[in-house]
């Protein structure tokens, strides 16, 4: 039943675009860890959060083959741009491949490193981060990030529901950082949020 949910709640979702078609179809395809992948709903979330919010500049902690970063591209405000970040160089490449058959070309920054390494160096200020890389370092990426956004911007978490498993008593080493993750927002008075139960979860914080 839920599969037939799911499908119908694509039916009656506007469709995305043909490059960033080609690109879900490639990763289905010729990748193991395709679910690493934003799905085609939630891909459109992460435009529509982007058309709303007109972000001027969008951080991404984890490229992986650069389809959330085409996604959040969409809603950029006028000469915005979006910095992703990410350490794999074979992935980076597919994304960049990709990034440059789109009119988002001179708008998407890729920068190879570690995020923790990277995000200090950063100047500015942040309308919109989206955090979907390594779990235990969620907490970490947060804390980073948080006094380099906009009052009034926004931070996303992916996976924080991880397939249920933030519910086990036993929890894995990702579930007990994603739970904790979740603690950490719920806590911190500088920011309010929603847990959305849409795909694998996202975190919605936004700053106060």
């Amino acid at each position: 039943m839920q599969d037939s949910w799911i499908q119908y709640a694509e039916k009656f979702t506007s469709d995305e675009s043909g490059v960033l078609r080609q690109l879900r179809e490639h990763c289905y395809a010729n990748f193991e860890d395709k679910a690493m992948l934003s799905g085609f709903v939630q891909g459109r979330l992460l435009s529509m959060f982007s058309h709303m919010i007109r972000p001027k500049v969008v951080l991404e902690i984890g490229t992986y083959l650069g389809y959330s970063a085409l996604c959040l591209a969409e809603g950029l405000a006028d000469g915005g741009k979006v910095i992703t970040l990410d350490i794999q160089e074979d992935t980076n490449a597919v994304a960049r491949s990709f990034v440059e058959k789109t009119e988002y070309i001179n708008r998407i920054e890729f920068i190879l490193g570690f995020a923790t390494d990277i995000i200090p160096k950063l100047s500015g200020t942040f309308d919109l981060v989206f955090i979907d890389a390594d779990k235990p370092n969620y907490s970490n990426y947060f804390d980073l990030v948080i006094d380099k956004v906009s009052s009034g911007g926004f931070i996303i978490a992916d996976n924080v529901l991880w397939s249920g498993r933030v519910l086990d008593a036993d929890k894995d080493e990702n579930a007990k950082a994603l739970h904790e993750y979740n603690q950490k927002i719920l806590d911190d008075e500088r920011v309010e949020n929603i847990l959305l139960p849409i795909r694998d979860g996202l975190m919605v914080a936004r700053k106060l």
